[in-house]
């Protein structure tokens, strides 16, 4: 058997309060009756977990505050054996807070106070020796840039949460993945990308292209959706373990695809991060 690929994710940890509510409320309003959950989060703990739950050896740079709620942001990454050596506590700074409004149809909003976050600067990365490094847009630019210009691996940028950011991180990344929002955001920035560009749609799917032509284009599986918080996340993940193990376009894309929507079957955006098991075995009921 093969030995797993490696990556480093560079980002993000949050820890998510949840409230799950019948409607999501309209601006100014105020709705009751939500029930309240506290989850790990943080979209880059997010796609480090799912790398790991996938089949990579994976650890996390970040920066977390020297409190409980990073203790508990911390929790499942460390059950799951995800190396946390780069993950430092700032005794200043609290650790990240996601407030996260869900609804009965699984749609929902989310407001982030970054924390510690914010404070992951350049000189604070050390980069192991690994065959992917994935990112996004949760921690300052300026360290992504960084990694960006010393890395040498294959590069994932999640382009999320959507931002104006320099042409160099685009030009650099190997795969860069949007949702349709983000994509409209972005708009022409995107052709700057000489590697894989995948786009996806919700439940819609998600395609994926080089140099502007489409090259694969794949359906999401139907599933009942509960939370489609860390979904994208786990979709990033996904198509990057799957291309580097190998697989074709097609077949990559249609795996990231399936974990995402896996990962919107359960509640929570960590404790929703399916292992490949699940992954496979929603793709043989397509």
């Amino acid at each position: 058997m093969a030995e797993p690929h490696s990556i480093v994710v560079v980002g993000s940890v949050n820890l998510d309060f949840v409230a799950t509510v019948e409607k999501l409320p309209v601006a100014g309003e105020t709705v009751s009756g939500a029930e309240l959950n506290r989850f790990p989060g943080g979209k880059g703990a997010n796609q480090a977990l799912a790398a790991r739950r996938l089949g990579a050896n994976v650890s996390l740079v970040a920066r977390v505050g020297d409190d409980t709620n990073a203790d508990e942001a911390l929790a499942l990454l460390s059950a799951g054996e995800v190396d946390l050596a780069a993950c430092d506590r700032d005794t200043t700074i609290p650790t990240g807070v996601a407030l996260i409004a869900v609804s009965a149809d699984g749609e929902n909003q989310i407001v982030v106070a970054p924390g510690a976050n914010r404070y992951l600067q350049p000189e604070m990365l050390n980069l192991p020796d690994v065959d992917a490094l994935i990112c996004q847009l949760e921690v300052p630019v300026k360290t992504l840039l960084h990694a960006a210009a010393t890395f040498s691996g294959f590069f994932c940028v999640n382009l999320a949460p959507a931002m104006d950011v320099p042409d160099a991180l685009i030009e650099r990344a190997d795969l860069l993945v949007v949702n349709e929002t983000e994509a409209e955001f972005y708009g022409a920035a995107l052709t700057r990308c000489d590697g894989l560009l995948a786009t996806t749609f919700g439940a819609a799917g998600a395609e994926l292209s080089k140099g502007g032509e489409t090259i694969a284009k794949a359906k999401s599986p139907v599933i009942d959706a509960l939370d489609t918080t860390g979904a994208g996340d786990t979709f990033t993940a996904a198509l990057t373990v799957a291309l580097l193990d190998g697989m074709e376009a097609q077949a990559a894309l249609e795996f990231a695809c399936a974990a995402g929507a896996a990962a919107a079957t359960k509640q929570g955006a960590q404790p929703s991060l399916p292992f490949r098991a699940d992954v496979e075995a929603l793709i043989d009921k397509l």
